[in-house]
């Protein structure tokens, strides 16, 4: 029985909200990591890394704004380093699929001496719904580069879901779970997954790199436009045009599709005009 709590760094973003909240619900000590955080914690605060570490067994390790921009790999080696002398057992770490600088911080994790489980995921589904692409959607448009490039998009509920196995039950140390959605998709036939399932068309728009960080600079600001235009260029040329099966494996199910979650968050009011 897991007595000593698990911290959850990102608490408040798409995947650590979901992972905190699956702890509460199996009664599990959690600690949330963030700024707002009852023990705050920032990752460009080192001095505030110690305290939310105090008597943790494991944590899961989300970087923000992604782990891909510079001087995160740097940062996290630093606090890993941190989380060993504290006496933390387990690390599960979440990465990008194809982003070079995502996989030098797995390497930092699998070299630390610790108990480790990595997540590598594909192209979040939520960016569509509660994330930066949310409101293009609400316009009616999807705005997207890479041209006919197909993704394997996930639900963020199914990394959320294999996070959680890794964190707390046994047979995960040691594993890299890449994880995909269970089908190759094209920006425009997602896009026609959208407009099914909030009622209203949603159009495809193929736009230039340029064009995207443009757009993204109007309603996100600059860090926000410059990650996510930094991570499309070096993702969207095709390298991650297929399926893995780390869902399947940790989770012994298939992953969600995008239709399944489009449909779902629906449901919840993701788009409606009031949200």
């Amino acid at each position: 029985m897991v007595t000593k709590p698990i911290l959850v760094l990102g608490a408040t973003g798409k995947t650590g909200a979901r992972i905190a909240a699956q702890l509460d619900a199996k009664g599990l000590p959690v600690r949330r990591g963030s700024r707002s955080a009852e023990i705050p914690f920032n990752w460009n605060a080192p001095e505030t890394w110690g305290a939310v570490l105090d008597g943790v067994s494991a944590v899961y390790i989300s970087y923000y704004p992604d782990i891909a921009v510079p001087g995160a790999v740097e940062a996290v080696e630093a606090f890993v380093a941190q989380a060993r002398e504290a006496g933390v057992g387990k690390l599960v770490l979440l990465t990008g699929r194809g982003e070079y600088h995502a996989q030098q911080a797995e390497e930092v994790v699998r070299h630390a001496g610790l108990a480790f489980t990595i997540v590598r995921a594909a192209w979040f589904a939520q960016n569509f719904s509660e994330g930066a692409l949310h409101a293009p959607v609400m316009a009616g448009v999807l705005p997207m580069p890479g041209g006919d490039v197909q993704e394997p998009i996930i639900d963020a509920d199914d990394i959320a879901d294999v996070a959680v196995a890794a964190l707390t039950e046994n047979g995960h140390d040691g594993q890299l779970y890449e994880v995909t959605g269970p089908r190759l998709m094209s920006f425009a036939e997602m896009a026609e997954a959208l407009t099914v399932a909030t009622g209203r068309q949603i159009t495809y728009v193929p736009i230039s790199f340029e064009g995207f960080h443009a757009a993204l600079l109007e309603t996100q600001g600059e860090m926000i436009a410059d990650v996510l235009t930094g991570i499309a260029r070096e993702t969207l040329d095709g390298r991650n045009a297929h399926l893995t099966d780390g869902v399947q494996r940790a989770l012994g199910r298939p992953p969600r599709d995008f239709t399944a979650f489009a449909m779902a968050a629906a449901r919840t009011g993701a788009w409606t005009d009031a949200a």
